[in-house]
């Protein structure tokens, strides 16, 4: 039963469709998206000494929202293309607004991790709808990769401006400021939506949901990150975090199993047919476990070893954001006019030589100030990785398969944040037991100049594997024979758009 065509119908809720205030909203909700992500780094002292939260189990905070997003990202994929990408793009606004209510409110450590998870799944819910209404609201070419680094602006800066904004709230109102704000921000986009973006049309029947697939991917994703997690805590050794490992191993398993026989699956492998998404599916996942795991190390280094408050820690990451969001702006020129292969070579090459030098200020003697040139070039290497990943992860996927893409590429994405920075933490504070004082500072330093250096040697890992790209024309341009999207079939190669979901990365 083939996929219905993505929708092409013109809007029948109130006015007719007005990209500019669609491309507002869409750039709104994917900031929403990326500041949860690092909103709560620089809160987590605050979190852990307020709801006597221990060590490295605050990280919790920061993985209940990566894991669940991740693990549902395919199931949110799904749910756009069936249900209607405005129709879950409000639900998972709404789904924001009351589990960040929820996160504020919060007086025990269980309360606060369960509403960052539900945080998640309102995250894998919006993430796939976003993309496909990106693809649906402008057409194929520079204009749609011109709309997509906006919103992609919006997104790569929101881990760096969500530290920003997680600093000046916990000084001046408290942890559960960070929670609050989303409600009010959450709830405006999604009432908004209704009046701006253009309904649903109708499609669709006689599909269904893979609900085995989904349980199982969700349990071994969550389960696989709860062993990396916890292991440097409990013990390699602990029966719980071996337990959790081999329990993740048979989910996966068995979500293999149930794809391949499945007549309507929730990720059809037919799909990594396609060498340009399945490059891109895993460059998503190095970009997120090497790049996506630098704020959280900068904040440490900034708090933990130079002692910088949170309003302090939150202004340091000015730079690195204003350096990504041109990063985003540059990628996009850059695919139109050379291709996603090139852009991507290009721009792995520039971050690994910007955090090869960023690691220098990775020093418990060393000030800001020699962290700076390497935040600038690490973060522009970031912003063009990260647009022209997207694009490559969006072409020759078929109008109706557009959410489901976008929710493949965006589940690596997820899970490469949550398992590098479970990793990369292990490594970093192999070193620190038993230190106090400024022992513990300059081992906590050390610990991180080696795990940025690992982050450099990832992003080299991925340019070598953006050479598996297709050399072919530019990202976005028309393929030559392929129907257009307006009446494309669920076999048809159009390209699908541009998606700039995942959460960029704030670089440090």
């Amino acid at each position: 039963m083939s996929p219905s065509p993505g929708p092409r119908t013109r809007p029948t809720g109130p006015g007719r469709t007005r990209p500019g205030w669609s491309l507002a909203l869409l750039a709104l909700a994917q900031l929403i998206f990326s500041l949860d992500l690092n909103i709560v780094f620089v809160a987590l002292p605050d979190i852990g000494a307020d709801l006597d939260f221990p060590g490295q189990t605050q990280q919790l905070v920061v993985s209940a929202y990566v894991v669940f997003a991740g693990g549902f990202l395919l199931l949110g994929g799904r749910a756009a293309d069936l249900l209607g990408r405005r129709r879950i793009f409000v639900l998972a606004l709404s789904v924001y607004a009351v589990s960040s209510l929820a996160g504020g409110l919060a007086g025990s450590p269980e309360v606060i991790v369960a509403a960052r998870a539900v945080q998640g799944v309102g995250g894998a819910l919006l993430l796939p709808s976003t993309l496909s209404l990106i693809n649906t609201l402008f057409e194929e070419g520079p204009k749609r990769n011109r709309a997509l680094a906006v919103w992609g602006g919006a997104g790569a800066s929101g881990l760096t401006v969500g530290a920003l904004l997680g600093g000046l709230l916990t000084e001046a109102f408290g942890w559960p400021a960070v929670f609050f704000v989303n409600v009010p921000l959450a709830g405006l986009v999604a009432l908004a939506a209704v009046f701006v973006i253009p309904r649903d049309p109708a499609g669709g029947a006689g599909r269904r949901f893979d609900l085995p697939g989904a349980l199982t991917v969700t349990a071994g994703a969550t389960l696989l990150v709860f062993a990396l997690v916890e292991g440097p805590e409990w013990g390699w050794g602990a029966p719980a975090v071996i337990g959790a490992a081999v329990a993740a191993v048979v989910c996966l398993a068995a979500f293999a199993v149930i794809e391949s026989r499945s007549a309507d699956p929730l990720m059809p492998f037919r799909l990594f047919r396609n060498r340009s998404l399945s490059v891109a599916i895993t460059v998503t996942f190095l970009y997120m476990a090497t790049f996506g795991t630098l704020p959280y190390f900068l904040t440490v280094l900034l708090q933990s070893v130079h002692g910088y408050s949170a309003l302090e820690t939150g202004l340091a990451f000015l730079v690195p954001s204003v350096a990504i969001a041109a990063g985003t702006q540059l990628g996009e020129r850059m695919t139109t006019r050379l291709g996603a292969r090139t852009t991507l070579i290009t721009g792995f090459l520039i971050g690994a030589v910007g955090t090869a030098a960023l690691s220098l200020g990775f020093d418990a003697d060393a000030g800001y100030g020699i962290a700076v040139p390497g935040l600038i070039v690490s973060g522009v290497g970031q912003g063009i990785v990260w647009t022209s990943m997207w694009i490559a992860a969006a072409t020759k996927v078929a109008p109706g398969e557009q959410g489901i893409a976008n929710g493949m590429a965006s589940t690596t994405l997820n899970l490469g944040n949550a398992i590098g920075l479970a990793v990369l933490t292990a490594l970093a504070d192999a070193g620190t037991d038993g230190r106090t004082g400024q022992a513990l500072r300059a081992a906590t330093a050390d610990g991180e100049f080696l795990v940025v250096l690992l982050t450099a040697a990832g992003m080299a890992l991925g340019l070598l594997i953006a050479l598996w790209l297709p050399r072919a024309r530019a990202a976005g341009a028309p393929v030559a024979g392929s129907p257009e999207p307006s009446g494309a079939s669920a076999g048809a190669a159009a390209p699908a758009p541009v998606t700039e979901g995942a959460t960029a990365t704030g670089n440090h």
